[in-house]
C-alpha cells in the first residue's frame, strides 16, 4: 500500500484519481479547495493547500510516496509547485494535455495550422510546464498526457500506452476516459515504468 496525495483530488480526474487509488487498498490525501465540503470516506484524508504557501504545503505532502498533481496549468504557480515537491522530496506524477504530443508527421499538435486558440490558453502553460520539467527538475517526475478527447466514460481497464506521439484507434478516434486514464497512473505509482519523463494513453 502507499500512501498517495493528490492535488485537484475533487476535480473530473482528480475524483477518478481518487476512485483508482482507493479501490486498490492505497492511502490517499484528497487535496481541495472544497475539501471541507466532501463527506467522509474510508481510506482517505481530506485536506486544503494553498499551493503558494510552499513550506506548509511540502510539510503536508512530505511522508507520501507520491504526489499527483491535478489542477489547472494557467493559474498555476510553477515556481511554487516546484520548491514544494524537492522541498518534500516527492515523486510528482502530473496530470497533463495532449496538446504537446506529436502528430503522425512529427509535428506538436499545439503548432498545427488552425490549432483552436480556446485551447491554447491552457495547452500553451501545460507544455511549458512539461518542458520545465525535463530541462530543471531537480524531483522525480512523471507527466501522463491523455489522448485527445478526454472525459467521463467507462473504466475498461484496455488502453494503449505510448510516450510522445498522439495515440489513435483505428476509427481515427483519440480518446480515454478518465477512469481509465486514473488506472494508467495509478499503475505508474504501484510499478514505474515511466521515470523523469512523458507518456501517454489511449484506446
Amino acid at each position: 500500500m502507499s500512501k498517495i496525495a493528490i492535488l485537484g483530488a475533487t476535480g473530473n480526474a482528480g475524483q477518478r484519481l481518487v476512485d483508482e487509488a482507493t479501490r486498490r487498498g492505497h492511502s490517499v490525501t484528497g487535496i481541495s479547495r472544497h475539501a471541507d465540503e466532501q463527506a467522509p470516506r474510508d481510506g482517505v484524508t481530506w485536506a486544503k493547500a494553498d499551493i503558494n504557501d510552499v513550506d506548509a504545503t511540502a510539510a503536508l505532502l512530505a511522508g507520501h510516496d507520491a504526489v499527483i498533481l491535478s489542477m489547472p496549468f494557467k493559474d498555476l504557480n510553477f515556481d511554487a509547485v516546484f520548491a514544494i515537491a524537492g522541498k518534500a522530496g516527492i515523486r510528482l506524477l502530473v496530470v497533463g494535455g495532449a496538446a504537446s504530443l506529436k502528430n503522425d508527421d512529427g509535428v506538436v499538435l499545439l503548432d498545427t495550422p488552425g490549432f483552436p486558440d480556446f485551447i491554447k490558453v491552457e495547452a500553451a502553460p501545460a507544455r511549458d510546464f512539461l518542458n520545465r520539467l525535463k530541462d530543471s527538475a531537480s524531483f522525480e517526475w512523471t507527466f501522463l498526457s491523455p489522448a485527445m478527447f478526454f472525459g467521463p466514460g467507462e473504466r475498461t481497464g484496455t488502453f494503449r500506452l505510448g510516450t510522445d506521439t498522439l495515440l489513435t484507434a483505428g476509427d481515427g478516434k483519440s480518446s480515454i476516459s478518465y477512469e481509465d486514464f486514473a488506472i494508467a497512473m495509478i499503475d505508474e505509482i504501484e510499478e514505474p515504468r515511466h521515470r523523469n519523463m512523458r507518456f501517454t494513453v489511449g484506446y
